[in-house]
């Protein structure tokens, strides 16, 4: 139910979603365990948050000391349909052109204990607007991010980190890649299959965050939205809150989990031992009608020691190790038609082949079998490894 109320969201352009802070925290803390430097003396951008209610401003305005940021920029486009009670930033406005209604920008190049409390917290972020007009300005057009004042904001940051609107999401993933920026943007699951965004992924310039589906604890939503099914809330201060199972991070930020290889069963113990009773019991895996490949119908089923191409479920892509797996193409077979097993389509697979897939010499015992798993297992282990190390270097 909650899912479907995103989808009817996007249909509508109602995308005032607000993403809580502990969704935030935990996925940054990812990205500083690979990189503890990653942000330092960076410029952070974060183009679609109203900076009195979005998390996102607030986590790395009150972290902006310990990140060592060079600079935090956020723009408003909107006066927010959550909260009406904002705190008014210029003297003597007009009720209906107060700063929450108008577009604005916030700059901030430095964050200090200004009432000297022992330390920094929203309160300083407060003073530091309030006390300091000129990190605080209106901007003279609507705050779009297609317009030219925020993509000169966008041309100056190293970062842009957000959670865009749902309903213009091809347009906002577009205006990042043409200025080559690093990001990190909420998405739908579903976005990984847009002919826009799954050629980026195939070619290692984007991946998965570390938080998938049922891992965020749900957005803050407007008053006005339904609370349905079990996955809607109202929290201890009131805030309305709506999960979803299909919400993912998408990145080109580098972080640890991504070159960590699946640890896999060989086809023969998949046909075995699989807990999916749809592996368990078979003579082989299924073959796709229009395609040389087998089906692989769950991420954790795919054989150790298959050398052929494989067809698996998009979510495969939160598991996804470039050093271990080649993306080779996208639910097309070889006709440029859905893949198919017996005339029926499966959801969309996504096609790949493991690069660390040696073959078990014929007449192997089992002990040598075992000896050779355990070699493929550590080689996979060690090539990430190198890798990893690569990119922390760099």
């Amino acid at each position: 139910m909650a899912t479907r109320t995103f989808e009817n969201a996007k249909k509508k352009k109602s995308d005032e979603f607000y993403t809580q802070w502990v969704d935030i925290e935990r996925e940054i803390n990812s990205y500083l365990e690979f990189n503890p430097n990653v942000f330092m003396s960076k410029t952070i951008l974060c183009p679609c948050d109203d900076p009195y209610e979005s998390n996102f401003f607030k986590y790395f305005a009150l972290h902006f000391n310990v990140l060592k940021l060079k600079k935090l920029i956020a723009t408003c486009y909107i006066g927010s349909p959550i909260s009406s009670t904002q705190l008014t930033l210029f003297e003597n406005e007009l009720e209906n052109e107060k700063t929450t209604r108008t577009p604005y920008k916030i700059e901030i190049t430095e964050i200090d204990d200004n009432n000297k409390d022992g330390m920094v917290d929203l309160s300083d972020v407060e003073w530091l607007l309030e006390n300091k007009k000129n990190t605080l300005t209106r901007l003279e057009g609507d705050g779009d991010f297609r317009s030219n004042e925020v993509k000169a904001l966008r041309d100056e940051s190293d970062f842009i980190i957000t959670n865009p609107p749902f309903s213009m999401f091809r347009e906002f993933m577009a205006w990042i890649m043409e200025a080559e920026k690093q990001f990190l943007v909420i998405s739908n699951m579903n976005a990984i299959t847009y002919k826009e965004i799954f050629p980026l992924i195939k070619d290692n310039l984007i991946w998965m965050g570390l938080a998938f589906g049922r891992s965020f604890q749900g957005f803050i939503v407007p008053k006005h939205y339904p609370l349905n099914g079990s996955e809607a809330r109202i929290d201890a201060q009131g805030n309305r809150i709506v999960s979803t199972n299909n919400t993912i991070w998408l990145t080109n930020i580098d972080h640890g989990r991504r070159h960590q290889p699946l640890q896999l069963m060989t086809m023969e113990e998949n046909l075995r031992f699989s807990k999916h009773k749809e592996i368990r019991g078979n003579r082989n895996y299924d073959k796709y009608d229009n395609c040389d490949a087998i089906e692989i119908p769950f991420t954790d089923a795919i054989p150790s020691d298959y050398d052929g191409v494989m067809g698996v479920p998009i979510s495969f892509l939160h598991k996804y190790c470039p050093e271990q797996f080649e993306i080779i193409k996208f639910r097309k077979g070889d006709d440029d038609k859905d893949l198919s097993i017996g005339g029926k389509c499966p959801y969309f697979r996504i096609l790949i082949k493991n690069k660390c897939c040696e073959l078990l010499p014929l007449g192997a015992t089992q002990s040598e079998a075992v000896a050779f798993e355990n070699k493929t297992q550590e080689f996979t282990r060690r090539r990430c490894l190198r890798q990893e190390h690569s990119y922390a270097r760099g």
